[in-house]
C-alpha cells in the first residue's frame, strides 16, 4: 500500500484530533453542588446577559424566564439568593435574584436578565466586568 492510499484515513484522524482539542478547550468543570454561599461573599469577573431567545422558557429552578425581571444565572449559588451586581466600568448597581444556572462560557461568573443588563448599561457591549456580592440568602 502506498502513502496515498492512507491519506484519507490520516486526514480524518488529524481532523478528529483537531476537533477534540477545540472541544476540550471550550469546556469547563461541571457545576459543583450548590456552593456554600454566604452573605458578604464576593466574586469579581465577567458578566453577560440573555434575553429574547430564552424569554418564556423554563429556568433551572422551574419558573418561566422573564427577561424584564431582575434575575440571573449563576453556576452554584442557591436559587433565591439575592446578589448585588456592580458594573466596574461605570459604577452602576443592580440587585438580582438567582433563578437559573449558567453562564456556560469560560471566565464568565454571572448571566444577567435583559432588565438587569439595562440597569447596568451593558446591553450594547454584551459583557462587562462586574463585582457580585451575596446580600441575602433564601429563607
Amino acid at each position: 500500500m502506498t502513502l496515498n492510499s492512507h491519506l484519507p484515513k490520516i486526514s480524518l484522524f488529524i481532523l478528529l484530533l483537531v476537533l477534540l482539542t477545540i472541544l476540550n478547550s471550550c469546556s469547563f468543570s461541571p457545576v459543583k453542588a450548590e456552593e456554600k454561599a454566604q452573605v458578604g461573599m464576593v466574586e469579581i469577573g465577567i458578566a453577560s446577559w440573555y434575553g429574547a431567545e430564552f424569554h418564556g422558557t423554563r429556568t433551572s429552578n422551574g419558573e418561566i424566564y422573564d427577561m424584564y425581571q431582575l434575575t440571573a444565572a449563576h453556576r452554584s449559588f442557591p436559587f433565591g439568593t439575592i446578589v448585588r451586581v456592580t458594573n466596574l466600568g461605570n459604577g452602576k448597581i443592580v440587585m438580582v435574584r438567582i433563578n437559573n444556572r449558567g453562564p456556560f462560557i469560560k471566565r464568565r461568573i454571572i448571566d444577567l436578565s435583559y432588565a438587569a443588563a439595562v440597569q447596568l448599561d451593558m446591553v450594547e457591549q454584551g459583557i462587562a466586568e462586574v463585582r457580585i456580592e451575596v446580600v441575602q440568602m433564601k429563607d
